[in-house]
């Protein structure tokens, strides 16, 4: 677990020993290909950036971003280098998310922690599923109240319940109640208006989780163990 919590462990081949929730998907749809890394993309980059910015700010400057207005000017192209940079507005955009979280009470407290008692950022965490090693590294332990908290943003807040089951957001939800003990939630803003939603999970969505990870797991088992 202390080597899971630095990133290139966790993110690298000493994690690959593990499946997580981001090997669900490809398992269900792609099994053969599950642990080829994804290539980057600006809503990945942002959303990256997003949790960096409220949970780890020490961490930012791991981030390149240029003063461009899109991605295909001769000046962004010169900065990156071939690498997938953000972009200053994005950034701004993002911050700018950042202090409408964080100026909202309720979402401070929930985030940060109450009564004196501080919350644990980027916890992970290990279990056995289904016969397999499964690892996670939570957002957000807040012991006070019981919750796994995961920060997420959005292109639309009003299909968020949709967008949970398409990004396999319900078989994340499950594996982390099951790796950490307490109920998970979601808080989630809209990258458009900023409008702010909390999400708790229904059993019915733990129970669409569970079968998304069963499956996977005897997906893994048929093309790697047999």
């Amino acid at each position: 677990l202390q080597r899971l919590c630095n990133d290139e462990d966790y993110y690298g081949e000493f994690g690959n020993q593990f499946l997580s929730n981001s090997h669900v998907g490809k398992l269900l749809k792609d099994p053969l290909n599950a642990f080829q890394p994804s290539k980057p993309s600006p809503a990945f980059l942002v959303g990256g950036y997003f949790h960096t910015c409220i949970l780890e700010p020490d961490k930012l400057e791991k981030f390149k971003v240029v003063k461009s207005t899109t991605r295909n000017t001769k000046a962004y192209k010169d900065v990156a280098g071939g690498e997938l940079c953000l972009l200053q507005h994005e950034v701004d955009t993002i911050e700018l998310m950042r202090d409408k979280v964080m100026d909202n009470d309720i979402c401070a407290d929930l985030i940060m922690g109450t009564d004196g008692k501080l919350n644990d950022f980027e916890v992970p965490m290990i279990t056995e599923l289904f016969g397999n090693k499964w690892k996670g590294k939570a957002d957000i332990v807040n012991h006070n109240e019981k919750l796994i908290i995961d920060l997420k943003t959005t292109a639309d807040i009003d299909k968020f319940q949709w967008s949970a089951s398409k990004y396999n957001y319900d078989s994340q939800a499950y594996i982390y109640s099951r790796l950490f003990g307490y109920e998970f939630l979601f808080i989630v803003i809209d990258k458009t208006t900023h409008q702010i939603g909390m999400f708790d999970c229904s059993p019915q969505f733990y129970e669409r989780g569970e079968e998304k990870v069963r499956k996977a797991s005897e997906a893994y088992d048929l093309f790697y163990k047999t």
